[in-house]
């Protein structure tokens, strides 16, 4: 039985285009010109740069009167009330569990919200476990990290591949912990040099079958 780790935001979930669709509607909302949203998504970077750094963003740029407490907790929420769960995704998941896969999320973030993404979602009833930074207390690339997933499953690495979509916290901490991988590619191209995926796909449907007819 297999080991399956996969990342949560941007991989399972759709985290960037809940964001996009709350930063559109902000803007809006506040009277800002539409090719603003570029400004506001490269401040979030794909949800590297903290929701505090987005909200005092906002407030410098904007000179909003909302306190930056306030417009994290907006942030937040509009981020989570915007996530839906695939429904094709939540197959794929029952599929290669039913074939033998342990699926287990290996996520960066705070527990409380991360958790939350997962339960609210749903996709908590498709994952044998899951592992959190904040609780783990150690971050992907660390490839302890991994391991701590793989305990949590009581299974080893060997034969464990990793699905993700950040060329460093993923794919590098594969490479860290020896662990094949799928690169979710998002429209890009890879540029690093030091490692690089076993696969790249352009989806976590196709990642997930492309782990799957590597064991035949």
């Amino acid at each position: 039985m297999p080991l399956l780790l996969l990342s949560l935001d941007d991989t399972l979930l759709d985290r960037a285009g809940a964001f996009r669709a709350w930063a559109s509607e902000f803007l809006e909302r506040i009277g800002a010109p539409e090719y603003d949203l570029e400004w506001l998504l490269s401040v979030d970077a794909d949800g590297m740069g903290s929701a505090w750094d987005v909200a005092d963003g906002l407030r410098e740029r904007y000179g909003l009167r909302s306190s930056s407490l306030d417009l994290v907790e907006e942030i937040r929420r509009a981020i989570m009330e915007r996530m839906r769960l695939d429904p094709l995704t939540a197959c794929a998941l029952a599929i290669a569990e039913d074939s033998g896969w342990v699926p287990v999320v290996v996520t960066n973030g705070e527990s409380r919200l991360q958790e939350e993404k997962l339960r609210k979602t749903g996709l908590d009833r498709y994952l044998a476990d899951w592992v959190i930074s904040e609780e783990a207390g150690v971050r992907k690339p660390n490839p302890r990290i991994f391991a701590i997933a793989a305990e949590r499953a009581r299974m080893r690495l060997g034969g464990a591949w990793l699905i993700g979509d950040s060329p460093e916290a993923d794919i590098g901490g594969a490479d860290a912990a020896g662990v094949r991988s799928v690169w979710l590619h998002r429209g890009r191209r890879w540029s690093e040099r030091r490692y690089a995926p076993t696969r790249t796909a352009d989806g976590v449907i196709a990642a997930i079958a492309e782990v799957m007819a590597s064991r035949w």
